[in-house]
């Protein structure tokens, strides 16, 4: 009977892995036991982080608009509060763009709110 060498799928599976810790400290990026437990930690903290920073974006588009705001004489819930009055349906995204780049624009809206 011939001799049948096995493991070919497991060991690209290991090797996969190993690849995939790559980067990571001590035996961690060597050690196939390790590095699976590590790689299980790491993916879930990604999801979770990758949820968390769109709400962290909208913080960092809080603080443009609030920022062009004063710069005008008002607040920034003040700000907000005259966009939904007057019916201007603009996210905050596209507030915080116009404020960083088109600062003239961002300056006729806050007149046409107050």
């Amino acid at each position: 009977m011939p001799r049948v060498k096995r493991g070919k799928i497991a060991n690209k599976r290991r090797k996969n892995l190993l690849k995939q810790a790559k980067g990571f400290k001590w035996a961690r990026n060597t050690h196939y036991r390790a590095a699976k437990e590590a790689l299980l930690h790491a993916w879930s903290k990604s999801y979770y982080d990758r949820k968390k920073k769109k709400g962290e974006f909208r913080t960092f588009w809080q603080i443009k608009i609030g920022a062009a705001a004063k710069e005008q004489g008002i607040s920034y819930s003040q700000f907000i509060h005259a966009l939904k009055n007057a019916h201007i349906e603009l996210d905050r995204k596209i507030l915080a763009d116009v404020a960083e780049n088109h600062p003239e624009v961002f300056n006729k809206i806050v007149e046409k709110v107050k």
